[in-house]
């Protein structure tokens, strides 16, 4: 890099030297807006893509805003993290910069890390990066304190508010000085996070990675139609033909991580999985072997898989469709980085999950092209699958005879009268009717048209359906989640519930049902006491 224009910046001589060690050429344009404008003082709201480097464009004015480091207990920077992994990667990144900065010690705090060692670490930190959760243990004990920060960073703040933590944060944030400079980064800007740059950035300057675009257009984007029995198969067949070399696939669930490494595993792959429920020393090492390429695919959740060291990823498999259409663009973003070609695969298995293509190519704004995987021909076996696995949890088949539509274009029920059924979140969580219609097609498994006119309210929604299907989706979401809120469903309106029903003798003669608080008379059979 010219050192021209990193003398022109005003950066230290210890910064310029650190930045000329870690080899690079130019700066993206990321970094071109904010490291300025952070050097400056300035709030900034930076919205970028994954892979277009904003670690670095925060990294290097947060370490040249320090004074003093040696001198000072307190922290003077804080960086907020959604997971251990990432927390991690930002602290690697700081330490390059900082190599040079005499007594500048960068310290990072998760869970699943004994917290008597990050105590005694705490004690002498100049910038620390953790997860809002750890960060509030330490605020509790006292064992972090907050008085000296100058500069607090929130990354990848869309996945932190995904994840729940917008009290945490705000209790930290509260926490900092009220003159501290505040700089927020996501890849997207929902209602939630432009409601957080009101609430604590001071006047921010918005920037915008250019890079973010031009990275997710270098992306070949494919969706591939396989049979559900056969998607563990696809993915092999993907790998193997398109010559990748390192490749993340995506799965929604914990359980299917595990499954899935299972089965590519017997297939011959090289193959790990990553999620949650993991313990720590397990994670650090599945992450080394997928960085230094002992690991040639990573299986992973989406919350698991934020801060992986993705350069290098050629394909992205997309195992399940994701339950929020944000999450494709945080999962594609992690290919075609650096101005190098990528491309994304999202598996499709049956009509219900067309719906949900429809639905990110709406939300991008990008016709995913289809790909047509050779070797993977469906046989009568797989149609026997198919038509199997249509079954709700009783073993019944649902009627899939179609039933005549209302007015508000989902299912009328026959008899003319639809349910309701409430779900107990509502505009006051930040719920939209795409993410009610999404955990219902994930947990129901039914189609898109069957659910009818969904009404938004502070605390509740109500989704109109034909009784038959509201009684389904009720028993299917029993344990459902709607943007990573547990929900609780009950019908409101349109079915009976089982005291109303009248019971039937042996005789088919119709009697009243049992009063409800009236109790059950006991007897003994075959005789007297």
């Amino acid at each position: 890099m010219d050192k021209t224009i990193l003398e022109v910046l005003g950066l230290s001589p210890e910064m310029i030297r650190a930045i000329e060690d870690t080899g690079y050429e130019r700066f993206t344009p990321i970094q071109e807006k904010v490291i300025p404008l952070m050097l400056q003082g300035k709030d900034v709201i930076g919205q970028s893509s994954t892979g277009t480097g904003k670690t670095a464009a925060f990294g290097i004015p947060a370490i040249e805003r320090i004074e003093n480091a040696a001198d000072e207990a307190d922290p003077q920077v804080l960086v907020l993290c959604p997971t251990r992994e990432l927390a991690m990667q930002v602290s690697e990144e700081l330490r390059k910069f900082s190599k040079y900065k005499e007594g500048l010690r960068v310290v990072t705090v998760y869970g699943g890390q004994n917290i008597d060692t990050q105590i005694r670490a705490l004690k002498q930190s100049a910038v620390v990066v953790g997860t809002p959760g750890r960060v509030i243990d330490h605020l509790r004990r006292r064992t972090l304190k907050l008085k000296n920060i100058r500069l607090a960073i929130l990354d990848e703040a869309d996945e932190m508010l995904d994840m729940g933590f917008v009290d945490d944060i705000k209790h930290i944030l509260y926490s900092t000085p009220a003159g501290r400079q505040t700089a927020l980064f996501s890849a997207t800007m929902p209602p939630p996070i432009l409601r957080l740059t009101q609430q604590f950035l001071q006047a921010p300057e918005m920037v915008k990675g250019d890079e973010g675009d031009a990275a997710f257009n270098l992306i070949d984007q494919y969706y591939v139609e396989v049979p559900k029995s056969k998607k563990a198969q696809a993915v092999r067949l993907l790998f193997e033909q398109q010559g990748a070399k390192r490749g993340l696939i995506f799965c929604n669930t914990k359980r299917m991580v595990d499954v899935l490494v299972r089965e590519l595993t017997e297939m011959g792959l090289s193959v790990e999985g990553l999620h949650g429920d993991m313990a720590q020393g397990t994670r650090t090492r599945v992450m080394g072997q997928f960085k230094e390429g002992v690991t040639n695919l990573l299986i992973a959740t989406d919350v698991a898989a934020r801060g992986i060291d993705a350069s290098g990823v050629d394909i992205i498999i997309n195992y399940d469709i994701p339950q929020d259409m944000e999450y494709y663009v945080h999962r594609i973003g992690r290919t075609g980085r650096a101005g190098n070609a990528g491309a994304a695969y999202t598996l499709i298995a049956g009509s219900g999950e067309f719906f949900s293509l429809a639905d990110i190519q709406d939300a991008t704004g990008i016709q995913l092209k289809p790909y047509y995987l050779t070797g993977l021909e469906e046989t009568p076996e797989d149609r026997f699958y198919a038509r199997n696995t249509n079954r709700n949890e009783s073993g019944a088949r649902r009627d899939s005879r179609p039933r005549p539509v209302g007015k508000n274009g989902g299912r009328r029920a026959e008899n003319g009268g639809n349910a309701v059924l409430s779900f107990d979140v509502g505009s006051n969580h930040d719920i939209t009717e795409r993410q009610i219609v999404n955990s219902i097609l994930k947990y129901a498994r039914i189609k898109k048209d069957e659910i009818g006119e969904i009404t938004i309210k502070g605390d509740e929604s109500l989704v109109e359906m034909a009784p038959d299907v509201a009684r389904h989706v009720m028993r299917t979401m029993q344990n459902g989640t709607v943007n990573d809120f547990l929900v609780q469903v009950k019908a409101v309106s349109g079915m009976r519930s089982p005291k109303e029903v009248k019971q039937v003798n042996a005789k088919g003669e119709e009697r009243p049902a049992r009063h409800p608080g009236r109790p059950r008379k006991s007897g003994h059979r075959g005789g007297r006491k």
